[in-house]
């Protein structure tokens, strides 16, 4: 088994001491009696069930054959972000965002960056996310992802020094999940832990609605004065339902599904009890292939026939907009560095991961023969499935994705496996590190803004690096400070 780094810890330095960001946070956990933590724990689980806020998990089936629904499990311990980090995280966030939307925009009119040879065509253009309907489609102030997820790490990268640095791991712009659950976790740690909030100068989040409303709007169709903007999900069974019906209500718009709404002459129309209502603006939580019946899949019954008519016709604008998928496509993520510095003339703030694409012939040998110490991943591949951990797999899980790599070389690429960082958890055993990520959400629409944070999601088995909920990882609350 490949030896890896050692990984870096949010709290304490390498030669033991208390970073100074959370030096307060850390005099009052010792302060804490493990069965007032554990109780916390409890009563947090207690009302997040009774509020709803679970996931469906496709992969275990009850008795019916349903999805079953889960907790997503709440750690009570803060992952702590001080000020002068955060803003140069913001800062490379804003920058990578900005340019996706200029690559997203290019890719449906003039191809620059194909024609320039910065981008290979054929791994573009033959993806399943691109979408040719889109191509020449003018969208609102040419934003294609208003809502991105950005997936960071903290991990020394190979072969480089000093502190391990903030990478992106993965851009998430299609339908990004995560949100609501930032916001609740930082409403249960004001309410388990009022006292830490007069301690601490956390920046707040609450206000995340707002912005997205905002976002929303700004981006409505240029006629309209007052614009209609609703939330459309695929309904109660999808696995995110809860999030769709949170942020409905707490922006005050309609949560709405695809038979809810129709087209005549071009617009569209929401179905109310006082008649049919214009609607402006779609905040869509369903994939493209679902969103029209008659542009995509026939056979779905989650969208609404003629939407894409309406949405050519300038008449309604989609958040996000079709056909951003193929910008986060995994074996698009190799070239983000380069359309920072196609587009905006600057070098990249935040790093990649190396990646090795199996569709290079070099690469692929490459792969091949360090399976035991890379990280493989689907090229569409999601919610931590699909994926080999090379350490810590099996030498039958590694060959069964030795074979599956050469039948299908285009559809893996490989990292390096990386020692990401650790936070203090409280798990059955008491106060222990476990790896965590972090996806702060980016909104764009007239401008680029952002709550400082994002959700931290931990992975809660030992030594797992894996913090996917639908792989039994939990959620902390993100604080960062103000000063």
């Amino acid at each position: 088994m490949t030896r890896l780094s050692p990984a870096p810890d949010e709290m304490t330095a390498a030669d033991g001491s208390v970073r100074a960001h959370y030096a307060a946070y850390a005099r009052w956990l010792q302060q804490q009696p493990p069965e007032r933590m554990a109780a916390r724990r409890e009563e947090a689980e207690m009302m997040f069930r009774r509020v709803g806020i679970t996931f469906a998990v496709y992969g275990d089936k009850d008795e019916d054959g349903a999805g079953t629904e889960r907790l997503i499990p709440f750690d009570v311990i803060p992952r702590i972000i001080p000020a002068h980090e955060w803003q140069q995280l913001q800062r490379g966030l804003v920058q990578r965002v900005t340019a996706l939307n200029r690559f997203l925009h290019d890719l449906y009119h003039e191809q620059e960056i194909l024609r320039a040879g910065i981008i290979p065509r054929e791994p573009v253009l033959r993806n399943p996310q691109f979408r040719p309907e889109m191509v020449g489609l003018d969208v609102p102030g040419s934003v294609y992802a208003h809502i991105a997820g950005i997936d960071v790490v903290r991990a020394p990268l190979p072969g480089a020094a000093g502190e391990a640095p903030y990478i992106v791991l993965e851009d998430n712009l299609r339908v990004p999940s995560g949100v609501s659950y930032m916001l609740e976790d930082r409403n249960m740690m004001m309410r388990l832990f009022p006292e830490l909030f007069r301690e601490y100068r956390v920046a707040p989040v609450a206000h995340y609605p707002d912005l997205l409303l905002e976002t929303l709007r700004s981006v409505a169709p240029s006629q309209v004065a007052d614009p209609t903007v609703v939330v459309l999900t695929p309904g109660i069974y999808n696995s995110a339902y809860f999030e769709h019906a949170f942020l409905a209500q707490q922006m005050g718009v309609e949560l709405v599904e695809g038979q809810d709404l129709f087209v005549r002459d071009g617009r569209v129309y929401m179905r109310t009890t006082s008649g049919p209502q214009p609607v402006d603006v779609i905040y869509r939580r369903i994939d493209d292939d679902f969103l029209d019946p008659l542009a995509f899949r026939a056979d779905s019954q989650l969208g609404c026939a003629g939407l894409l008519d309406a949405y050519r016709r300038g008449h309604v604008t989609l958040c996000n907009a079709i056909g951003t998928g193929v910008a986060d496509d995994k074996s698009i993520y190799p070239y983000v560095p380069r359309m920072i510095e196609f587009y905006l003339g600057e070098r990249p703030i935040l790093a990649n991961v190396p990646t090795y694409l199996g569709r290079e012939a070099d690469d692929l040998a490459y792969i091949l023969d360090h399976l035991e110490e890379l990280v493989v991943k689907e090229v569409h591949g999601a919610g931590g499935y699909g994926m080999l951990v090379g350490p810590a797999a099996t030498r039958a899980e590694i060959e069964q994705f030795r074979a599956a790599i050469r039948a299908r070389p285009e559809h893996y690429i490989a990292q390096p496996t990386l020692a990401l960082s650790t936070c203090p958890t409280f798990v059955e055993q008491g106060v222990a590190p476990r790896h965590i990520d972090l996806r702060p959400f980016v909104l764009s629409g007239k401008t680029v803004q952002m709550v400082p944070g994002g959700l931290t999601r931990v992975a809660l088995r030992e030594g797992s690096l894996v913090v996917n909920s639908s792989q039994g990882g939990g959620t902390k609350d993100t604080w960062v400070l103000e000063t």
